[in-house]
């Protein structure tokens, strides 16, 4: 779909992705198809102001508008040549981009929008195969191992570390604290260097995760590394250990070496691209993500289990 005006203004392109972190990740390789396709366009990123930077290393972004949720319409200085939904299935989303009376609207078909000229939603899709899709479908081809970015400018707070993030958005995707204490306790032990990480709101969670393992309480990071810190932290580790989150898809951009507890959530939906440096760990139990206590599927992985994934991963990259 062509979208440049030889000789006129450059084109404005809006794309919707007013979502988390990892949802941003995933949906690099569908921004930079558009970017691919659109070289004399400008692409304006409707997201959190705090993904930013990350939006920008992507290469695909030339401005972000601030827009969290669907809340309320995303900025838009001028007018909008092309908006494209790599937000949701709709019809919020749809209305939301179809009010700034766009020139065309690329996004999934929803007869409630109503937008019938898009392709199907497949519930069951894995998220970057998703968007990748949809900018197929509109002439805009991706690639979905496309989810590299450059290493940070900023210094880690932590080189070479492990790097243990409890955290998780929903109670449900939280394994215990004492278990994450366990992995770290023993990567310690193996003569790892360990750090905690959590964004402000998990700060005791990481505590207590530090106090287990017997960690100096200089290996809790929580609350102080910010974003651009904490991608930085995460380019330089040795490992990283967390759930369903958004550092986890952090440590898939970078190719840090990564073990993954997954629960209810399938990987098949959200995990990592099949590399040989990231391991997950799942039951096979499926549940409630959004649920309030941890998904029973979850519970089933040991702290042995991470463990040992953990020194398998370890063993790859030494060799």
């Amino acid at each position: 779909m062509a979208v440049t005006a030889p000789g006129g203004p450059a084109p404005r392109v809006l794309v919707l992705r007013a979502l988390g972190l990892g949802d941003l990740l995933t949906a690099v390789p569908a921004l930079r198809a558009l970017r691919r396709g659109m070289p004399g366009a400008r692409i304006a990123l409707a997201a959190p102001a705090v993904l930013e930077p990350l939006a920008r290393a992507t290469g695909a972004v030339d401005e972000v508008l601030p827009a969290d949720g669907l809340d309320a319409p995303p900025p838009a200085a001028g007018p909008v040549d092309a908006a494209v939904n790599l937000h949701g299935s709709g019809p919020r989303s749809h209305r939301l981009l179809a009010a700034l009376a766009p020139g065309r609207l690329l996004a999934f078909a929803c007869p409630d929008a109503p937008h019938s000229g898009g392709p199907e939603w497949d519930p069951g899709e894995h998220e970057v195969a998703r968007w990748c899709r949809l900018t197929g479908f509109y002439g805009f081809a991706a690639d979905p191992a496309d989810l590299d970015l450059p290493a940070p400018a900023a210094e880690p707070p932590a080189r070479g570390a492990v790097v243990v993030h409890p955290g998780a958005a929903f109670p449900a995707r939280r394994w215990p604290a004492e278990r994450f204490a366990a992995v770290a306790a023993a990567l310690r032990d193996r003569g790892e260097r360990v750090v905690v990480t959590g964004g402000p709101g998990e700060t005791p969670l990481a505590r207590r995760v530090v106090e287990l393992a017997g960690l100096d309480p200089a290996a809790d990071l929580s609350g102080r590394t910010p974003l651009p810190e904490l991608a930085a932290l995460v380019a330089a580790a040795r490992l990283v250990v967390c759930g369903d989150t958004g550092v986890a898809h952090l440590a898939t951009a970078f190719r840090t070496p990564s073990v993954l507890l997954f629960g209810p959530t399938p990987p098949g939906r959200w995990g990592p691209p099949d590399r040989a440096e990231h391991r997950v760990l799942w039951a096979g139990r499926r549940g409630d993500p959004h649920g309030r206590e941890p998904c029973p599927g979850l519970l089933e992985i040991s702290a042995d289990q991470a463990v040992e994934a953990a020194g398998a991963v370890l063993t790859h990259e030494n060799r």
